[in-house]
């Protein structure tokens, strides 16, 4: 569980005495919102009537369901704790990335109390932060079986944590939105981008584990334990990758051409994106 700091510590003691509850209740629901990355909380505490569940704009529920004031209370406490966590930088689960940390198939009004200058109100974790700190805050973030993703857009980079190993990758111009991995052996993986599902094997290596790449060819993979892997070789991909990359690289000519059919690409621009990508084979 993580720790306050003593900004945190600040901030809940002037959350319990703005809203009539203990530091105790403030700090069991402060965690019981984070729990809901934000957006919702499951509690139990006496001073909240019990048991219960918040939802941001929506449904709340306590065990002392009849006393209307109490609710109203403790509705405007889980409000203020969740426009709090919002201005927290990278502590919550953002964009499209949050939904892939179940597993398997593919496809985030500011409040009050806030610790002045950005301070954080958690004790740092090493583990919220594997990525290379050079690259900063990233824009989102996520995990889908033992793989783990963190994009900075602004930078053009995605880092992907697959058991201990950090790989770095350069994202070029692709606004990515979400991750998905084949299942079975063998099974690559993928990302949603302007351009459609593209495979991570088509990105370059930039680095690993903080030692530059240079002339290597990326393969992503499924380990046959389940377990997401992504393995550099020595320069001359698989014939299985160079398969996987050419599939989806004629895939995404196919969607560019229909948004050119449609009038949403020029001719100039459909052809300049088809020579980049059949440059990639």
């Amino acid at each position: 569980m993580q720790q306050l700091t003593a900004d945190g510590q600040a901030v809940v003691s002037d959350l319990a005495s703005r809203h009539g509850f203990s530091t105790d209740a403030v700090t069991h629901m402060l965690f019981a919102v984070l729990g809901g990355n934000g957006g919702m909380a499951q509690f139990s505490h006496p001073e909240f009537g019990g048991s219960g569940q918040w939802m941001r704009g929506g449904m709340l529920m306590i065990g002392d369901m009849f006393n209307g004031h109490l609710k109203g209370r403790v509705d405007s406490l889980c409000w203020d704790i969740s426009n709090l966590l919002a201005n927290q930088p990278g502590l919550l689960r953002q964009g499209s990335f949050q939904s892939q940390s179940q597993g398997g198939g593919g496809h985030q009004h500011q409040g009050s109390g806030a610790p002045a200058g950005g301070s954080s109100l958690f004790v740092p974790d090493p583990e919220d932060n594997w990525w290379p700190p050079e690259l900063g805050t990233p824009n989102a973030t996520g995990a889908q079986n033992n793989a783990r993703y963190a994009y900075f857009s602004g930078s053009r980079r995605l880092a992907v944590k697959t058991g201990a190993d950090v790989w770095v990758y350069d994202t070029q111009d692709h606004q990515i939105g979400g991750f998905s991995q084949q299942q079975g052996v063998g099974g690559s993986m993928t990302f949603g981008s302007q351009y459609g599902t593209v495979s991570l094997a088509t990105l370059p290596v930039v680095s690993r584990n903080g030692q530059p790449v240079v002339g290597a060819a990326p393969v992503a993979a499924v380990a046959p334990g389940g377990e997401a892997q992504a393995v550099v070789g020595s320069g001359t991909p698989t014939v299985a990758a160079v398969a996987a990359v050419a599939e989806d690289i004629i895939a995404n000519i196919e969607r560019l051409a229909v948004l050119k059919e449609k009038g949403i690409l020029t001719d100039e621009e459909f052809s300049a994106k088809k020579t980049e990508l059949l440059a990639r084979l």
